[in-house]
């Protein structure tokens, strides 16, 4: 009996241990691999939004890898896209402004993606057209007695010699004043991450020409406006993957930056001409795109099929 009764109690003792540890293998897992939050979950038109996250330790890549941070609209239209790094806490945070792209109200997704892991959490625009009712306050009327005139003799003028102001040190189109210095103006369209990683900053003045034809000349019409929210959605899907390839080679760094060479050239022809009309921002794209088309493809093809044909007559 005492043996009987020694193997029961040594049966529930271990049944109870074995039901305690998935509780506690739970609890060590509730750290999300990729984890994202907002300050807050409401914004308005001009309203900053701070984006923090944490990447889990057993989630780092053997080699470091910024965390890409998209923000879609409720249509799944990309309308802003920042690469960042992570500081020594595996910690990253970012900060973009309401507005620009983010025209219509709404539930609007944040994505970040480091590596396979993936992070998303949600927040609500109320949109850049919203106003407020002005309220008009009926003006009170105070009686004031009538003023007692007093004769004071009239002072000499004293000239008072002002000090001349400074110039004020002028900044390039992209670019605004902050802190005595030229800095980059953030704007709500995202940025060029392949330019940007080629050529090695946001302050380059290939990466500067191609934000002034966007914001300029491009977005100035509804066309083009339709234009770059298509591309956006195709060109920010593989943009980020790029620039990081970029960063980690510098042989495939000057090829990207010898490939650009030829699109940059060809967008220079907007520079002398006046696009005001939707026909005109047509024309001129259509006209850009079938040239760089030909320097791209129609040229290298045609060279290939002359070598070819001499190397068949020897």
């Amino acid at each position: 009996m005492k043996v009987i009764a020694s193997g029961v109690i040594l049966l529930l003792t271990f049944s109870i241990i074995s039901f305690g540890m998935p509780n506690f293998a739970n609890a060590q897992s509730d750290e999300p691999p990729l984890s994202i939050t907002t300050d807050s979950t409401i914004y308005a038109d001009g309203s900053e939004i701070i984006i923090t996250g944490k990447v889990k330790d057993s989630s780092l890549t053997d080699y470091p890898q910024d965390v890409t941070i998209m923000i879609i609209s409720p249509n799944g239209t990309i309308v802003a896209i920042a690469q960042v790094s992570l500081d020594s806490n595996n910690e990253y945070s970012h900060t973009f402004t309401a507005g620009g792209m983010m025209s219509n109200g709404g539930d609007y997704t944040i994505q970040a993606n480091y590596g396979a892991q993936k992070g998303e959490t949600t927040f609500n625009y109320s949109g850049s057209n919203d106003s407020k009712p002005v309220v008009i306050e009926e003006p009170v009327v105070i009686e004031e007695p009538e003023p007692i005139a007093i004769i004071e003799p009239e002072p000499e003028p004293i000239a008072i010699i002002e000090p001349e102001p400074e110039p004020e040190p002028l900044c390039g189109e992209g670019t605004v004043m902050k802190d005595g210095k030229c800095v980059a103006e953030k704007s709500g369209g995202g940025g060029c991450l392949i330019a940007t990683a080629a050529f090695g900053s946001e302050m380059a003045p290939q990466v500067q020409f191609l934000r002034e034809i966007r914001d300029g000349t491009v977005m100035s019409t509804q066309s083009g406006t339709a234009f770059m929210t298509g591309f956006n959605q195709f060109y920010y899907s593989f943009s980020p993957y790029v620039a990081d390839y970029e960063r980690e080679n510098p042989v495939f760094k000057e090829a990207v930056k010898v490939t650009l060479t030829p699109l940059l050239t060809s967008l220079t022809l907007l520079n002398y001409v006046d696009v005001d009309t939707e026909e005109e921002m047509l024309g001129y794209g259509i006209g850009i795109i079938l040239l760089n088309i030909g320097m791209y493809f129609v040229a290298p093809a045609a060279v290939i099929i002359v070598i070819k044909n001499r190397i068949k007559q020897q």
